[in-house]
């Protein structure tokens, strides 16, 4: 019979006490609902897409057995196989050391692990359109459409950019996602896009893309470029804002800044590239993966992004656009937040060569901007800094 291991969940700021507890199960082993149900609360608590849960064991007896085979012990949900993957990864210490998946255990050995989420069953493939950008063996680089989720949530897996890629592998290209992921529904998946948000997003094909891209991600070595669309005209024309977001008090779906414990520190530069009577066209470089980051942000400064009537931002019309003797003024050009994802730059995990991916904007954020050039336009400030061509 195994030794039982004294074990516990690394103590993170946004993890009672009960939480920690109860991830590890009666035996040692990690309880993989808990762990499943710990990754919703952690995004939902922090908004950190990028964050990883990690666990603890300690060894209270000299043990002759394999790390990898210890692990396999522990977290029963992944095979060994998967397991030597995230050692050779180095996603996996022992005493604060790098170990091989052979390194022998002894007592006192403190070994820390960070924990994907679970794998489960095959997420269904639908034939929903996507804009490919690019695709090799290790990754596919999309241009995600407004109005679709990344992810399913646990108990509803369709209509999904998820969905969508699993139809793709199956009838127009070899490969499929990575399987890290896939009990929380989002194999795959490094880093998200609201719903409406458009633009570059990346998916992993290979286990060892999907933990190379998510150290990067997590590490913030990536370079995020967006575009918005916000109302009033910016001042001043670059800054830094740095507001702490989480959770809203009440509002269970929205954030907001919050200075207290449950703020989480998050980071966005701006900079005004276009200024209009009313609107002005904004870059945004994240330097912080937040839940709705710049949506918040620029709201909390007095600067709602078009169309993000959750955060105070209003639709835009051609009135509004290009004046109300317009015979369509009332016709709504943009409805949803303006707010488009144009340039992810990265260090490819498989060839580390740095790689850089654009896309254009959709149609209605380009209308609205082409409406506001021809009828409000006021001045185009030359900012250091800029990465996007506009």
């Amino acid at each position: 019979m195994s030794p039982q291991p004294d074990a516990e969940p690394i103590e993170r700021p946004d993890q009672g006490a009960d939480e920690q507890t109860n991830l590890i199960a009666p035996g040692g082993k990690v309880d993989r609902e808990a762990l499943f149900a710990l990754y919703e609360r952690e995004e939902q608590a922090s908004g950190d897409d990028e964050a990883p849960i990690s666990v603890r064991f300690q060894l209270l007896r000299d043990l002759d057995k394999r790390l990898d085979k210890y692990l396999v012990d522990r977290i029963p949900f992944l095979s060994r196989t998967s397991l030597q993957n995230l050692i050779h990864e180095k996603a996996v210490t022992v005493n604060g050391r790098v170990p091989k998946p052979s390194t022998k255990l002894h007592k006192g050995d403190v070994v820390v692990a960070v924990l994907p989420p679970p794998p489960s069953n095959e997420i269904p493939g639908e034939n929903i359109p996507l804009d490919v950008i690019f695709e090799d063996d290790d990754l596919i680089v999309i241009n995600k459409q407004p109005n679709i989720l990344v992810h399913p949530a646990r108990s509803h897996k369709s209509g999904t950019i998820i969905n969508a890629l699993a139809w793709h592998f199956q009838h127009n290209t070899s490969g499929a996602l990575s399987t890290v992921g896939k009990e929380f529904a989002r194999p795959g998946v490094v880093h998200r896009l609201d719903r409406h948000t458009t633009g570059v997003m990346v998916a992993a094909k290979s286990d060892t893309a999907h933990w190379r891209l998510g150290k990067q991600f997590e590490n913030r070595t990536t370079d995020k470029r967006y575009l918005a669309l916000v109302q009033g005209k910016m001042e001043p024309l670059a800054d830094v804002i740095d507001l702490p977001l989480g959770q809203h008090p009440r509002e269970k779906e929205k954030y907001a800044v919050r200075w207290d414990a449950l703020g989480k520190p998050s980071v966005t530069i701006y900079r005004v590239r276009e200024i209009y009577e009313s609107h002005s066209l904004v870059e945004l470089e994240l330097k912080t993966g937040r839940t709705h980051q710049i949506r918040v942000h620029l709201s909390h400064i007095g600067y709602p992004i078009v169309g993000d009537d959750m955060y105070g931002g209003k639709p835009l019309r051609v009135g509004d656009a290009a004046g109300w003797k317009q015979p369509d003024a009332d016709r709504i050009v943009i409805n949803r937040q303006a707010l488009h994802a144009a340039m992810l730059t990265f260090t490819h995990p498989i060839s580390n060569k740095p790689v850089t991916f654009e896309a254009p904007l959709p149609f209605d954020m380009r209308e609205a901007i082409e409406l506001l050039r021809i009828h409000k336009f006021l001045e185009r400030p030359t900012i250091a800094g800029t990465a996007l061509t506009v």
